[in-house]
């Protein structure tokens, strides 16, 4: 971890002459603004593709866009193309409810989602685009003392790792959000576990912050550019085939989210995932009252609230096989009964909206970053509920694995293998049930 925040800190090298992107700053603002705005450049370029490439990224979301912007500023690897079939953010990085934390339990899980969190409190500043990242808290409810009691060991395991974690009380609780439903005949909350330094974050701007700083450093971003094949010569990948013609490569990097079984297939490689949807939601906009992110500890539910005053909030996924943007009224129900279950005042609010984003679920809950048998084949998947929040570490550990040919050490435990193994990461002890985690 120490060394990949060193490589993070250290300074920015210098742009290269293919990208477009101007450097944002207060100077820039009053500049552009006093000669009518008229000479913005756009984000980041519109690219023909190359014939070949060192390495081609499937899968222009977050962790795609991030392990590019890694490749090229940290391990000087910019011949690089990532290509979307839709536009930037259009899949799951911009259909999440923003949510960032490290508060795990799991030594595999715990060290990479607090580099995630380290890294995402320095990105603003790193490429240089207002992600509007804010740590308001992320409290996790607790409703029995069996439930304080599982709270009590997460919080222990966190501070053992360096993490902040603090145990309060129902008064605690009381003070932070009075509105939640204390008294609860089924569900009296009990208290919470608090990590100050989770939050939101506004999650198309991670996708645009990304996918600008990469163009900054050379990398072609190719929207629209589907993958149909990938063409494999004497045991190895030699590139793919595309909506827009054959792009040769030397190395593959899979990131496609929900759809990673799909592509993967085309390489006749079967992977132990599930793709199920995962629908989010937003209500009417209402003056501030949740400060932080609240979860209920009685049912699968979280929220918080966005700068325009809608509640942002979900809940589990529809708990079937699915490739659609979209869920079902059943699970709409579910997730409104847990809602109003912890604050009974949610019964007069409107919804405006509802979408849904292509989970790919694992057999143990926890994602793939690895080597596959195809020599230079490599995966990022299997990110379940976790995918948005660990957006920075998954793209640098991913953008070291692909540079170095060895996993970083924070993410040695996501291996390939270790279902084979038997090294699971389960962090909520389901079993090997994927529409459980």
């Amino acid at each position: 971890m120490k060394h990949a925040r060193s490589l993070l800190l250290k300074d920015q090298r210098p742009l290269s002459r293919k990208a477009t992107a101007m450097r944002y700053s207060a100077l820039s603002l009053l500049w552009n603004g006093l000669r009518g705005n008229r000479d913005w450049r756009p984000a980041w370029r519109q690219p023909q593709p190359k014939p070949h490439y060192d390495v081609i990224i499937v899968g222009g979301g977050g962790h795609g866009l991030a392990a590019a912007y890694y490749l090229a500023k940290e391990f000087g690897i910019a011949n690089v193309a990532v290509l979307e079939k839709s536009y930037i953010g259009s899949g799951n990085v911009g259909r999440n409810t923003t949510i960032i934390r490290s508060n795990y339990l799991l030594p595999g899980n715990n060290p990479f989602y607090e580099l995630s969190m380290k890294l995402w409190e320095g990105l603003e500043r790193d490429f240089n685009f207002n992600a509007m990242i804010s740590q308001r808290g992320v409290l996790n409810l607790y409703h029995s003392d069996a439930q304080r009691d599982a709270y009590m060991r997460r919080g222990n395991a966190m501070r053992l790792h360096g993490v902040d974690a603090e145990l309060l009380d129902r008064d605690d609780v009381r003070r932070m959000v009075p509105f939640l439903d204390f008294d609860n005949a089924r569900f009296p909350i009990k208290g919470g576990l608090l990590q100050r330094r989770g939050g939101t974050v506004r999650h198309d701007a991670v996708a645009w912050g990304y996918a600008r700083g990469a163009d900054r450093h050379g990398v072609d971003i190719i929207q629209g550019c589907e993958v149909t094949g990938i063409r494999r010569e004497n045991g190895r990948v030699a590139g793919v085939e595309t909506s827009r013609g054959f792009i040769g490569c030397g190395k593959l990097a899979l990131a496609a989210a929900g759809n990673s079984s799909e592509v993967a297939r085309m390489a006749d490689l079967k992977l132990p995932l599930e793709s199920h949807v995962l629908q989010a939601f937003v209500s009417e906009g209402l003056k501030p009252f949740i400060d932080g992110v609240v979860t209920f500890g009685a049912g699968h539910f979280y929220v918080s609230q966005s700068d325009k005053g809608g509640l942002v909030f979900g809940g589990d996924i529809d708990g079937y096989n699915s490739y659609a943007q979209r869920g079902n009224l059943a699970t709409v129900e579910h997730v409104a009964e847990a809602g109003k279950a912890m604050i009974p005042a949610l019964s007069r609010v409107r919804v405006l909206r509802a979408w849904g984003g292509i989970m790919d679920m694992s057999m143990d809950g926890s994602p793939i970053i690895d080597r596959t048998p195809i020599d230079n084949l490599y995966l990022n998947a299997g990110w379940c509920y976790g995918g948005f929040k660990a957006t920075p570490a998954s793209g640098f550990c991913f953008a070291h694995l692909l540079a170095r040919g060895v996993p970083h050490e924070t993410a040695a435990a996501f291996r390939l293998d270790r279902f084979r193994r038997g090294h699971l990461i389960d962090e909520k002890g389901q079993g090997a049930q994927p529409n459980l985690h």
